[in-house]
């Protein structure tokens, strides 16, 4: 809409007051508002020339098509419609943009010209809600009274008032047996609970477009007083019926966006509550059936605008965010909008089937929204990618990126995959203008990316991330841990009894506790804190995956990587550890704990709900790899002459006998050939990494879902990452300890770097063997694997602080990353106190009371 288009409403709007007119009926009176078409502007009148115009009827099911000439006469209007329909000319309104029509008006006084629609307005005999319609009438009564001035200070208070006591009457359900208070004119048995004939009321009566009116009234205090009813209905509606008042949020919305623009605070609030309520009704096709209210029928057509519109805005906003890092870019409100219009538009593209071609969707319904809707992804997906450009370009540059509408980057990319997946070819366009910009995408989701926000559309792709942005979205689909001490989950644990006791706290409770957060203590030890959990979590870890417990296996190629075990049920307890296992290793990647710990391939697959190949066992079981590669790659008529001798039999060592299993049915009758090897080798992997260890899988897995709260979520989480990530997050740095990395995160307290003491330290550190720097390290901080990142991952710095004269051992405060030693007299000295803590038993304890 251009800026005359604009003015003009605004300035017929503001007519409004001028002229002496009451839209308000006696309390048997009810309206039926009729607007002229929202896509055809109003052109002046043209006196000369015959007209052609519409009359609806009160029901909506009739359109009186008329003719006349601008000087006729309303009063000669009503006698054809009475000619028409019967209905007596002393019961009869016209209604147009709002106004009754008087009767000894002209057509051209009212500026009615060519496919006008107005609304008949007929005086009901009966009425199923006397009430309502009184009510409303005499809202509209004072609203109008307001526009001329006549009501004072109090109309604010008096139509607030009268909105509130609206609300109040409509039923919150549908119960089809509950008693009418306010309508007694009804029929008993077939009484309708439904919301939606007091809201048909409400538009019937141009309830909306009388508070429009009142909003460009010039008279003082009346767009105040309006912005302050409008703010005041919307916020006060009914939540269990929110979503049957979308087509008044629609009428305000429409009457607005056609007279003001389109930052006017109360069209933004207009739109956005109605953008808040489309994903949940049912919207009606360009040929549905008549709704049974006819003013509360909405369909796509009366949505797409808006969407289209903050399109429009997003795409200026991107080209903002482009021009300079101070500007502010897209809002999230209007992103949040703009996917909100979306989403009907969507389903309705979705129930069609299989992706629309481009160029011809052969949707005769949706047709010129569909090709809108295409048009509408090229211009922001090429506005987006010119904008991860700019990221880019500012991350070399400078060292501290800006925030010019980068954080609602990743937000507009969801909703255009949401678009991409419904044309033809779109999503390979998608997909690839987004691989031209990995290092922006994996920049904006580690800064950006939010709890609580959908990131399945990215997760899928992990050719677009880095390590970094894959462990910060799966960190997102965690709990988040809670500092609220009122709310952890206490343990209070015997070192020598580490395993079974970890095991009754955390088995025996409740999931929704383990998820607030975790405290924990040693007995007769005197330290608690977040340093104190740091070392449980590690050396719980240890003692679950230990093989000498039986629960899981070292791989024989990689001897920091474990799979369950399938002997495990020689204690009977076994899946009640499995699943215990799951929940610490989830708890343990919740709270961003390295453990040591990382898993075989098999079983992470497992895991995230994928099937096991013959590749995957490469490091688990060697012997059994190798042997199936020699199947697979053997010449074909030396496996059909049975050079092999082998059938469809699995020989296993359980309980230290041997013991033959058919793979198939009578396996042991079918022989292994060269059509059939690869479903054997198939059949041996499933088996020795599947079947042996279902039982131990599901329940570590349901152990790790009682912590992520959905299956949903536990596969999601190992499906988004790559094993290595896994091995990063569980296990920690690869790498040895760096005492250059360390030096420079440490901080001193009562020395100096230039101060003996210091440089002894690091020296002795520097001459430290790889296990001495970590035991050092873990009596420190209770860090033993140092996140991938190294020291600049951990939580806090380090420090160093100067403790007493004398030449005690060195104290550690493990929360605060703290260690505390005397001015050594000699490097000597200090070497020999180092030496004592550096002892696995002496690092693993903070001393007995």
């Amino acid at each position: 809409m251009t800026l005359a288009e604009q003015q003009r409403i605004k300035r017929k709007l503001d007519d409004y007051v001028d002229d002496d007119l009451d839209l308000a009926s006696s309390s048997s009176s009810s309206f039926v508002r009729m607007r002229k078409d929202d896509r055809n502007p109003n052109p002046q009148p043209q006196p000369q020339n015959p007209i052609q115009f519409f009359v609806r009827t009160i029901s909506g099911g009739t359109t009186l098509v008329l003719r006349g000439y601008p000087h006729d006469t309303i009063e000669l209007i009503h006698r054809k419609i009475h000619s028409a329909t019967g209905i007596p000319i002393m019961d009869q309104r016209l209604i147009y943009c709002g106004k009754q029509l008087q009767s000894e008006h002209t057509l051209s006084h009212y500026r009615i010209t060519n496919d006008a629609g107005l609304h008949l307005v007929a005086r009901m005999r009966s009425t199923g809600h006397p009430l309502v319609w009184q009510l409303v009438d005499d809202l509209v009564s004072v609203i109008c009274r307001a526009c001329r001035g006549v009501v004072g200070q109090g109309a604010s208070t008096s139509i607030k008032l009268k909105l509130t006591e609206f609300l109040n009457m409509l039923p919150t359900t549908d119960d089809h047996d509950h008693d009418d208070d306010h309508d007694h004119n009804h029929n008993h048995n077939h009484r309708d609970r439904s919301a939606a004939p007091y809201l048909d009321i409400f538009l019937s009566s141009s309830a909306p477009a009388a508070l429009v009116m009142l909003y460009f009234s010039p008279h003082p205090g009346n767009k105040e007083c309006a912005l302050d009813s409008v703010q005041h209905f919307i916020k006060s509606l009914p939540r269990l019926i929110y979503s049957q008042f979308a087509p008044i949020l629609l009428d305000f919305c429409k009457l607005l966006r056609r007279a003001a623009f389109h930052d006017d605070p109360l069209y933004k609030l207009c739109r956005t509550s109605l953008a808040s309520m489309v994903h949940y009704i049912n919207l009606a096709t360009r040929n549905s059936n008549a709704s049974s209210y006819n003013n509360m029928a909405i369909a796509l057509p009366d949505i797409f605008p808006f969407m289209n519109e903050l399109a429009t805005k997003l795409s200026q906003d991107l080209v903002s965010s482009m021009e300079s890092v101070s500007n502010s870019g897209p809002s999230s409100s209007d992103v949040h909008d703009f996917g909100a219009f979306l989403q009907p538009l969507r389903s309705a593209i979705i129930g069609h089937g299989t992706p629309l071609p481009v160029e011809n969707s052969h949707n005769p319904w949706y047709s010129d929204e569909v090709g809108c809707l295409y048009t509408i992804f090229l211009d922001l997906l090429g506005k987006v990618q010119a904008c991860l450009n700019r990221v880019e370009e500012h991350m070399k540059v400078r060292k501290e990126k800006g925030d010019g509408g980068w954080d609602q980057y990743l937000c507009i990319l969801k909703e255009l995959h949401h678009i991409a997946v419904l044309y033809q070819g779109a999503e390979d366009k998608f997909w690839m203008s987004l691989r031209c910009n990995k290092v922006s995408m994996c920049y904006l989701i580690v800064r950006y990316a939010k709890r609580g926000e959908d990131h399945k559309w990215i997760l899928e792709h992990k050719e677009l991330t880095d390590f970094a942005s894959r462990r910060h979205l799966v960190m997102m689909l965690l709990p988040e841990v809670k500092d609220e001490y009122e709310e952890l989950h206490e343990m209070l644990i015997d070192r020598s009894q580490l395993l079974a006791e970890s095991f009754e706290y955390i088995s025996g409770a409740e999931p929704g506790a383990l998820r607030s957060g975790l405290f924990m203590e040693f007995k007769n030890e005197e330290a608690t804190g977040p340093g104190v959990l740091r070392e449980w979590f590690f050396l719980v870890c240890q003692a679950i995956f230990d093989p000498q417990n039986a629960l899981f296996l070292v791989c024989p190629n990689d001897r920091r990587r474990f799979f369950p075990n399938p002997a495990s049920k020689v204690d009977p307890m076994h899946l009640r550890y499995f699943k215990f296992a799951g929940r610490v290793i989830a708890l343990a990647l919740m709270h961003k704990m390295q453990v040591g710990i990382v898993f075989d391939r098999a079983f992470f697959l497992q895991l995230g709900g994928v099937d096991v190949c013959l590749e995957d066992i490469k490091d688990a079981d060697p012997y059994l790899y190798s042997s199936c590669k020699q199947i697979l790659d053997m010449d074909a008529r030396a496996v059909d002459e049975d050079a092999l001798g082998l059938t469809f039999v699995w020989e296993a060592e359980e309980l230290g006998s041997m013991k033959l299993l058919e793979l198939v049915p009578d396996g042991k009758l079918i022989s292994v050939n060269s059509r059939n090897r690869k479903e054997y080798v198939d059949l041996l992997v499933k088996h020795r990494f599947v079947t042996s260890v279902a039982q131990q899988v599901t329940e570590f897995a349901r152990g790790f879902t009682d912590i992520v709260t959905s299956e949903e979520i536990r596969k999601l989480c190992f499906k988004s990452l790559l094993l290595e990530d896994l091995d990063g997050m569980l296990h920690g740095s690869e790498s040895p300890i760096s005492v250059e990395d360390w030096k420079a995160h440490t901080e001193y307290n009562g020395y100096k770097c230039t101060d003996p003491q210091i440089k002894w330290f690091w020296k002795i550190v520097g001459e430290m063997t790889a296990e001495q720097r970590k035991v050092l390290l873990f009596f420190w901080t209770s860090v033993k694997y140092l996140p991938v990142e190294g020291f600049c991952g951990l939580a806090s710095r380090l420090y160093i602080y100067k403790s007493g004269e004398g030449d005690r051992l060195p104290s550690s405060h493990t929360c605060f990353f703290r260690i505390c030693f005397p001015a050594y007299p000699s490097m000597a000295v200090m070497q020999q106190r180092l030496n004592i803590i550096t002892q696995q038993h002496v690092a693993c304890s903070f001393g007995t009371w």
